[in-house]
């Protein structure tokens, strides 16, 4: 059990035989009556987002996820393939269960699997990738990193703005957490 006066982002728990993710939460403290915590949670297994409101000090109890090192294998029809590293054993992931972080996955990349009670429930992405630029309007001499941002589109499908320096064929740094352009490796 944890108290919610313990909760932190990223933080799993288990409600009425479901898991989620502490996606944001704040302590309340009005002037009058008890102090609460309004949180919003993240569904693991449908990927829904919920807001919950607890009472201080309340307790929940902690959804105990493993986490094993996999690598992403390759798409067949709406599933997509995972190894375990250490044992070689392949396990299917839906569209529906990876969600937006799909838009990140390349093949032979390593993440993390998630699993509670034995069943897979979402992947854990590194907090950036390196993507290639597919398409995207040209650079011209003179463009700069603060004058402005264009759209392109990556080899995953993604679409992000980047500075007007950036061709076809760069190898961008792009955070997995928020979507947004780091930098050109």
């Amino acid at each position: 059990m944890i108290s919610t006066n313990d909760f932190h982002t990223g933080l799993t728990i288990e409600l009425e035989g479901e898991v989620y993710i502490i996606i944001e939460f704040q302590h309340v403290k009005p002037g009058k009556g008890a102090a609460f915590v309004r949180s919003r949670l993240k569904n693991m297994r449908t990927g829904a987002i919920a807001e919950k409101t607890f009472r201080a000090g309340e307790k929940v109890p902690r959804a105990m996820v493993e986490r094993k090192e996999m690598e992403y294998l390759y798409q067949s029809g709406e599933e997509y393939i995972f190894m375990d590293t250490e044992n070689y054993e392949q396990i299917f992931l839906s569209a529906k269960q990876l969600g937006d972080n799909l838009k990140y996955l390349k093949e032979n990349m390593k993440i993390y699997v998630l699993f509670f009670k034995g069943e897979s429930i979402g992947i854990e992405l590194p907090h950036s990738v390196e993507l290639r630029v597919v398409e995207t309007d040209p650079g011209f001499k003179g463009d700069t990193a603060a004058g402005g941002s264009k759209p392109a589109r990556l080899e995953t499908g993604l679409v992000v703005q980047v500075p007007l320096f950036i061709n076809e064929g760069d190898v961008l740094r792009i955070d997995t957490r928020s979507g947004a352009y780091l930098e050109r490796v």
